[in-house]
């Protein structure tokens, strides 16, 4: 570079692109994913398919008795206006059954992103795809909780 000019064309020369997003499917036709929220982790993978969702083992609506739960997973999936056509396989391990249901849903917005790339615009609207970074927060020394305090007494 010999002089201030030829910096335009360096600039020019690499631009950046906005990331071309392309299907990612095994060999069985299935698009897997990893979802976390809180202490939970799930394993997902979609097809095409029905519409069952089956939850390590089991029927998501056994596994998860409480219909906000079952709400929850179907969010996405719901969202895409994809109802019926995908089977989903996840297992999850870890936290609680809120947490699970979390990172249930998680995979399933990510693993359908995966399947069908042009859905990642209307999920990600709807804030799937975003890992919900909260957790608890950890107890301090000096304190009965995280920020309680033991009851204070003057005398």
């Amino acid at each position: 570079m010999a002089d201030l000019s030829s910096l335009k064309d360096l600039a020019s020369a690499t631009e950046t692109q906005a990331p071309v997003h392309v299907r990612k499917v095994d060999a069985l036709g299935r698009s897997y994913a990893t979802g976390k929220r809180k202490n939970a982790v799930a394993r997902v993978w979609v097809k095409a398919g029905s519409g069952k969702i089956i939850v390590n083992g089991k029927d998501f609506s056994a596994y998860f008795a409480r219909p906000v739960l079952q709400m929850i997973l179907q969010q996405p999936v719901v969202a895409a206006a994809r109802t019926g056509q995908f089977d989903v396989i996840a297992t999850v391990a870890g936290g609680g059954l809120s947490g699970q249901a979390g990172a249930v849903r998680h995979g399933i917005s990510k693993a359908l992103t995966y399947f069908e790339p042009g859905l990642r615009s209307v999920l990600k609207k709807g804030g799937f795809l975003t890992r919900d970074s909260r957790v608890v927060e950890r107890k301090k020394y000096g304190k009965a909780k995280a920020r309680r305090s033991f009851q204070f007494s003057k005398r």
